[in-house]
């Protein structure tokens, strides 16, 4: 239950949307007014901007999710002297009667006020991919572009293994991009990438919305559609891409999160990184960012080899200090800048 302590302390203020940060106290201090408060009223307070936020009950977080958040708010409401709150245990019993589903809804807050809502599964490999969940490294490589957003202003952007469209979302709708390529080539990763950019407001280009199919597992989000940037979102197999496709693509930034951690992959990635630096009509390289969590040294040392015996530079992105979404803060998150 260590987790869910620590995902209450900080996913009421971010991963459930709560309109502003309760009380505006820290988490400490929030803590401590909960163990003595004499009433329900903040319980309640933190129970309609989580689990009853309007948001989240359109587009609910895992039933194992909310089980965990709400357990562990009744320990802390058990510890006080308040009456007890009937709408809270009746929340978890609804919860409790409910079956449990491959499928849920992440809901992030931005910056700005608006929110990126996803639909992923909830098993970190399923359908013979791990690519329809969100991982650490695109969430990580999300916030430095925030803070960084003139790297993709007016630009065109390519995201290589873009997998359910949380990063390319996020600059899309905070960076200002020209247009941006999300890309992937699993059939089902790229059925639900669709699905998650059109539930976030966006348009996509017709040549996308005619070759690849959407069936919606849920309800459309309620949202104004964007105009800007053109988005597409392109079937790309690394080893046997076309010129055709290399000539269509022209992006002046490329991206990726979580794409290193196989060999035959990594050689994969680099041989593509050269052909779309080499296609680039007005033979300016692409500039390049990779984000990935450092599971395995040996993976990380030999993706770095490789680049080094093709003449690729490269050099480490300083980690941004402002963390502005949910995710484990723990993991070994790297930035490399690619100098092709």
């Amino acid at each position: 239950m260590a987790a869910a302590a620590e995902e209450l302390a900080l996913g009421f203020q971010r991963r459930f949307l709560a309109a502003r940060p309760l009380r505006s106290l820290p988490w400490p201090e929030l803590e401590q007014e909960l163990k003595t408060s004499s009433d329900s009223s903040l319980l309640l307070d933190i129970l309609h901007k989580t689990v009853l936020h309007p948001l989240c009950v359109k587009y609910p977080s895992s039933i194992k999710y909310r089980r965990s958040f709400l357990t562990e708010l009744i320990k802390k409401h058990e510890s006080t002297t308040a009456e007890p709150l009937d709408e809270l245990y009746d929340t978890l019993a609804d919860i409790l009667n409910k079956e449990e589903s491959t499928h849920c809804y992440k809901n992030y807050l931005l910056p700005t006020g608006e929110s990126i809502t996803l639909s992923e599964n909830v098993a970190i490999i399923s359908q013979g991919t791990t690519g329809l969940v969100t991982w650490d490294a695109a969430v990580h490589l999300a916030e430095w572009a925030i803070q960084n957003s003139t790297v993709f202003s007016n630009r065109t952007v390519l995201e290589l293994g873009s997998g359910i469209g949380f990063t390319g979302i996020a600059i899309s709708k905070i960076c200002n991009p020209k247009a941006y390529i999300f890309s992937d080539y699993h059939h089902s990763v790229l059925k639900q990438l669709t699905e998650n950019i059109c539930l976030n407001g966006f348009v996509l280009e017709p040549e996308t919305a005619n070759h690849i199919e959407m069936q919606s597992q849920g309800p459309k989000l309620e949202v104004m559609h964007y105009q800007k940037p053109k988005l597409t979102v392109a079937e790309l197999d690394w080893g046997s891409v076309t010129e055709k496709q290399l000539m269509d693509l022209q992006p002046d930034v490329i991206i990726a999160a979580d794409v290193v951690y196989d060999p035959e992959i990594t050689l994969a990635l680099i041989g593509l990184l050269q052909k779309l630096s080499t296609f680039r009509a007005d033979g300016k390289p692409p500039e390049v960012y990779i984000a990935f969590t450092v599971r395995n040294p040996d993976t990380y040392h030999q993706f770095k080899t490789e680049l080094d015996k093709t003449g690729i530079g490269w050099q480490i992105i300083p980690a941004h200090r402002n963390s502005i979404f949910l995710y484990d803060l723990h993991s070994n998150v790297t930035i490399l800048q690619l100098l092709i």
